[in-house]
């Protein structure tokens, strides 16, 4: 994908810029521990399919990347493990909303990372009925990608209207589901912090409405899967709407 036309606003975002990864899928499932929307993720043996702490109905698999299918650079970031994110979407009761699933750490979602070497033996538990269909990450389109305008005011870069406007209609931050990159914040600047260094989490993968997923966070909303650059193991969900 290209990055900016315009020569004199690519230089002066050249400090910010970064790459992001697109997922090329296919309809289907594959094999346990690839990455994929949905479908059959790896089970620990001892483990029963994830169920949601607020309604104890089993939670649907949104997505599952396993590093040793990412490009380095998020393979890096993942050690080499599987991360797992399930997430409850009964409406009877209202888990998303009784349990406010759009901030991090909700008791109707479920955000893992296995280390390697646990996804492989047997399987665990098979996918209840009702799951969405799978489709299955098969590749990745690397994008340059940069912050929106109010995330570059945050980190002392003005842009003027038209300036702002250009960044914008080029579609920067990218929207969709990225690897990487800089969130498409849909209000306003919104990283959550580690609990363990109280540092700023970074985007490690975005989600967003009716793409992969046949499914709408609130009003056409994005959520975004954030990980703590130091503590590797602390990782958060949340989204937001118009």
């Amino acid at each position: 994908m290209s990055d900016i036309e315009d020569r004199s606003l690519r230089q002066k975002l050249a400090a910010v810029r970064r790459r992001t990864w697109i997922p090329e899928v296919v309809d289907g499932d594959g094999g346990r521990a690839d990455s994929k929307f949905s479908g059959r993720p790896y089970i620990p043996p001892s483990e029963a399919w994830p169920a949601c702490g607020n309604c104890g109905k089993p939670m649907q698999l949104f997505v599952q990347l396993n590093g040793r299918d990412l490009p380095a650079e998020a393979g890096e970031a993942l050690g080499g493990g599987l991360l797992q994110f399930f997430y409850c979407t009964s409406d009877d009761p209202h888990c998303e909303s009784e349990c406010e699933a759009y901030f991090p750490n909700a008791t109707s979602t479920l955000l893992r990372l296995l280390v390697p070497g646990e996804a492989t033996g047997a399987d665990g538990a098979e996918p209840p009925a009702g799951m969405f269909p799978p489709r299955r990450i098969v590749g990745w389109t690397e994008s340059p990608d940069y912050p929106n305008w109010e995330e570059l005011d945050e980190l002392g870069i003005e842009l003027g209207d038209e300036e702002a406007d250009a960044l914008h209609e080029q579609d920067f931050p990218r929207d969709g589901e990225k690897l990487l990159g800089w969130p498409a914040w849909v209000q306003s600047v919104e990283y959550p912090a580690c609990p363990e260094c109280s540092g700023q989490m970074e985007l490690l993968f975005q989600i967003d409405s009716e793409h992969n997923l046949p499914y709408m966070f609130g009003d056409v909303g994005t959520g975004h899967i954030t990980q703590c650059p130091v503590h590797r193991h602390q990782l958060a969900f949340g989204w937001a709407c118009g």
